[in-house]
């Protein structure tokens, strides 16, 4: 093993002045990966009207539909890390990038709704392969005393994807007419919605080609004069480059691979810390979150409202998303992140009943079922706090979480149970919702509103706070 003399990150590891520009536009660009992320996941919400006329397709059809996406973001989350190790950064950047455009396209051009589901799970399967390597590119190029404000560049992609994809949605549909099944230059407007996210893949795929390699990975792989080259272009000529490339080094020989077998322990099989970050991420899903991302568009059709108001509805819906992401950027260093996930839960558990209140007001059936003004009202407000709540607290304190709370030792590993458990809630919500809404919505949302009510004796019990906690404390 490599000794390495460490000194403090904040003198080990700073840009250049002049070099801050150049690491804000390779963290911008490998960021463009979360955009995709956000852009493809919620796109679909525009587009679900258009494809239950355009195949004939029911409930369980349509969430499948919805839900395939998940599948392959599962997949692609699980085998990123290990091709992102083989093959380098960049390369699996370029991948997704590729697996983003032509999914894209088939999706644009289905013959039948399996089809378009299969294209569907390989566009997932590029969302989980951004998932992981934007965040891990950045922390690994991003100088340490810049590397938390650049790491929310991710979340900060991610939330603005979602909301462009909603004002696209909107505008598309506006363009044809107010309805998701017109034709705009001989496709109906639901096609243009899936395929227009080519355009971001281009990019992304010639960004990526412009941005140089993670040092980690040229290290990694014996490329020390490349390596050198890049911290130069990264922290300036004045930086100890070799200090650096030797720092490095002993951290990639004293890696441990935690294997699934180190989670074990307990009296319930896994270790309670690991119990402990699955809980956090299936309750973030079983509030019902991404229903508002994937089927908000419906939703308010099913309740009176036209295609285009509400398309509208859900794109304010995602700018509402972004606000409340800015605030939990801003308060999860100074009130620690147990406060604000016991605010949020509190927050979505009020604004869930009260959108079940409003929702067992609807009376009508079919595409005729209405709202009394009141009720409306209700039900729009209860919506757009939820997702103000949920994008404060849960939304960016789930993921701080899972990457603090492990122990060195079982962090990868633990994480990656944790995502995954993460992933089979998301599909589970997702996949339900139509059947559940179609029985009864009201019913539907006093089942999320219940599960965002247990989410606070949750974290009240077992979550510790880590706010100030050095990584290499937890335990």
């Amino acid at each position: 093993m490599v000794s390495v003399t460490r000194e403090p990150a904040a003198e080990r590891a700073q840009a250049a002045p002049d070099r801050l520009g150049f690491v804000v536009f390779i963290t911008a660009a490998a960021a463009l990966g979360g955009f995709l992320f956000g852009y493809d996941s919620s796109v679909i919400n525009g587009a679900v009207s258009g494809i239950q006329d355009r195949f004939g397709i029911g409930d369980g059809a349509t969430g499948l539909i919805v839900s395939s996406a998940l599948l392959g973001s599962a997949v692609g989350a699980a085998l990123a890390g290990r091709f992102a190790d083989r093959y380098g950064r960049i390369r699996v950047m370029k991948a997704a990038a590729v697996l983003f455009a032509v999914s894209a396209v088939g999706s644009m051009l289905p013959f039948a709704a399996w089809d378009l589901a299969c294209w569907r799970v390989l566009g997932g399967a590029a969302i989980g392969i951004a998932s992981v390597i934007a965040p891990t590119y950045i922390a690994e190029v991003a100088p340490t005393g810049y590397r938390g404000r650049l790491a929310s560049f991710q979340q900060a992609a991610i939330v603005l994807g979602i909301a462009i994809s909603q004002l696209v949605n909107w505008l598309l549909a506006d363009a044809a007419g107010g309805d998701t099944r017109g034709t705009l230059l001989g496709l109906e407007a639901w096609q243009w919605m899936l395929g227009i996210c080519v355009v971001p893949a281009v990019v992304y795929f010639v960004l990526a080609a412009a941005i140089p390699e993670s040092p980690r990975f040229l290290i990694s792989a014996g490329r020390l004069d490349e390596a050198r080259r890049v911290l130069r272009e990264v922290e300036g000529e004045q930086a100890d480059t070799e200090g650096r490339i030797a720092e490095i080094r002993g951290l990639i020989a004293s890696d441990h691979r935690p294997r699934f077998r180190d989670l074990l322990g307990g009296r319930a099989g896994l270790l309670p810390i690991v119990w402990v970050g699955i809980g956090l991420s299936v309750f973030q899903q079983l509030v019902g979150i991404n229903v508002i991302f994937y089927y908000s568009s419906i939703l308010w059709q099913s309740v009176g409202i036209d295609q285009s108001n509400s398309l509208l509805i859900s794109f304010v819906g995602s700018v509402i998303n972004i606000a409340g992401t800015v605030v939990a950027v801003l308060l999860v260093d100074r009130i620690g992140r147990k406060p604000l996930a016991l605010i949020g839960s509190a927050g979505m558990a009020v604004s869930l009943g009260a959108a079940a209140w409003a929702f067992s007001s609807a009376t009508g059936s079919g595409d005729n079922v209405t709202l009394p003004d009141l009720q409306g009202t209700v039900a729009l407000v209860a919506a757009n706090l939820f997702v103000l709540f949920f994008a404060l607290s849960w939304g960016v304190v789930v993921w701080v979480m899972l990457g603090e709370m492990f122990p060195n030792r079982i962090r990868a590993a633990a994480l990656s149970v944790a995502a995954s458990a993460q992933w089979v809630a998301n599909w589970a919500i997702t996949v339900s919702f139509p059947a559940m809404s179609r029985w009864n919505l009201s019913a539907t949302y006093a089942v999320y509103a219940a599960f965002a009510l247990l989410s606070i004796p949750f974290v009240a019990r077992f979550m510790k706070e880590t706010k100030g906690v050095r990584l290499e404390d937890m335990g």
